[in-house]
């Protein structure tokens, strides 16, 4: 039985227990309600890193940002809900703003509000609801409402590591560390905005992947230059005209005021482009990106749709993007069941009885045999080089447990519709070698044990066969 088959069994079962109690049976089927959900992911760090922004990159839309929880989830036409303490969620407007669509809040502006909910029409939020957290938001609040986190930081500082190392405290969160990605999102700022400046930022991103304070906190560490990805996803035609001026100027004209944002928007400008105009483009683009675009153009992406292209594959977003796949909408049932095994876990402490005996033992099973929280572990292990398997078996470990999609054919590979016995035979063939590579003296233990969770993914193939 699959874990989210399994817990979603043992939630029902205490339902079934706390019946007579109203405060824990409204928490457990709230989590029941959360299954049926697209997978919940909070994009959460300090003041300052970027949450609005990566946010926007992600949808697609220059959306001005919201005080306090905001709530992104598809919807057939914009519309935004304030969800508040008490009573019924109330409609607010969606106004056009300085060329930004704006929730229009009104009269909830500063009062308390749960959250703000968003509706908008765009392929990202098919499979995801992306929640903008706000920078006093607590790890349990995060943690608590999300089932994946991006978790966003300039520098790897120790508040960020203290925050990440909280949320984990708990022994479920610890057992099962498979809902975090980190993010470098204001990658264009490392080394003080040079060219190659998202280079460095990569590198470092590698770095932070095989860090030992690092690696069981998160699944991965992706850079992201945030302002590049959201001009690139939302670049408009007078935006790249002024661009495009910029670059027919000779380098050397241009240099100096490009070295900070008061030189480019400064007087004696040896183009006319106004200064509204230039510190437009600085806001949108940050100084970084008004150099790199400009290169850009010089070197021949002078039309904008290869520019726009050559900003989306710069700026991270793609990896960012394929990183939320790989390791939450893709594994939405793990998610969800983890998500349900600490709310169920909080039942079991707060409201402890007799009757509960067998429901702690059937969390410490299915905890303990989940073998779903080994596959993602070892999936970000392969792919950040912490464990390494000899000659292509890490690229064929990687794909049998589900690192380029998680149904059979793209676990074995195949490129066409095989029949029953075919897809059983090939199975076979993968666990056989998998088995002797399990066993074989040669490997250290680590490799060894990655064997066994891939033999123990090929035996689940066989098991949901006919």
């Amino acid at each position: 039985m699959t874990i989210d088959r399994l817990v979603w069994t043992i939630l029902n079962e205490a339902l079934a227990v706390y019946r007579d109690s109203p405060r824990a049976s409204h928490w457990l089927r709230m989590h029941l309600a959360r299954f049926e959900e697209p997978v919940r992911i909070a994009v959460a760090g300090l003041p300052g890193s970027g949450k609005s922004t990566v946010v926007n990159a992600l949808i697609g839309e220059q959306l001005a940002p919201i005080d306090g929880f905001a709530w992104y989830r598809d919807g057939a036409s914009p519309r935004a809900q304030v969800f508040a303490p008490h009573g019924p969620p109330q409609e607010v407007p969606i106004v056009k703003r300085d060329g930004r669509p704006r929730v229009e809040l009104g009269a909830w502006r500063g009062q308390q509000v749960d959250r703000v909910v968003v509706d908008w029409p765009t392929r990202t939020l098919r499979d995801a609801i992306l929640i903008d957290t706000p920078a006093t938001a607590t790890p349990e609040q995060v943690f608590g409402e999300a089932d994946a986190v991006l978790y966003l930081m300039r520098h790897m500082h120790s508040a960020d590591l203290r925050l990440l190392q909280t949320a984990h405290d708990h022994a479920i969160a610890r057992t099962a560390a498979v809902n975090t990605v980190v993010v470098l999102s204001r990658a264009d700022e490392i080394g003080a905005g040079r060219i190659d400046a998202l280079s460095s930022a990569k590198q470092i991103a590698r770095r932070y992947r095989r860090d030992v304070h690092v690696q069981p906190l998160c699944q991965n560490v992706v850079a992201v230059a945030g302002l590049l990805a959201i001009a690139g996803r939302t670049l408009h035609e007078k935006e790249f005209a002024a661009l495009g001026a910029l670059a027919a100027l000779p380098r050397a004209d241009l240099e100096d005021h490009l070295l900070s944002a008061d030189r480019f928007v400064g007087p004696d400008f040896p183009v006319a482009l106004g200064a509204d105009v230039r510190q437009g483009l600085v806001e949108r683009f940050g100084i970084f990106g008004v150099r790199l675009t400009t290169t850009l153009i010089r070197q021949g992406f002078n039309t904008q749709v290869k520019l726009t292209g050559q900003l989306l594959q710069r700026s991270g977003l793609s990896e960012l993007r394929d990183a939320m796949g790989l390791y939450f909408t893709e594994r939405r049932e793990v998610l969800k069941a983890r998500s349900a095994l600490l709310a169920l876990d909080v039942v079991l402490r707060m409201e402890a009885r007799p009757a509960a005996r067998k429901l702690v033992t059937d969390l410490e099973r299915a905890l303990a045999s989940a073998h779903e929280f080994r596959e993602l572990r070892l999936v970000a292990a392969l792919q950040s080089g912490r464990t390494k398997l000899p000659g292509d078996l890490d690229a064929e470990a990687l794909r049998l447990v589900g690192g380029q999609g998680t149904n059979p054919l793209a676990r074995l590979g195949m490129e066409y519709e095989p029949d029953e016995s075919e897809l059983r035979e090939a199975i076979f063939d993968a666990l056989d070698r998998w088995q002797e590579h399990a066993e074989n003296p040669v490997l250290d233990n680590a490799q060894r044990q990655a064997a066994s969770v891939v033999v123990r993914s090929c035996e689940g193939m066989l098991a949901a066969l006919p």
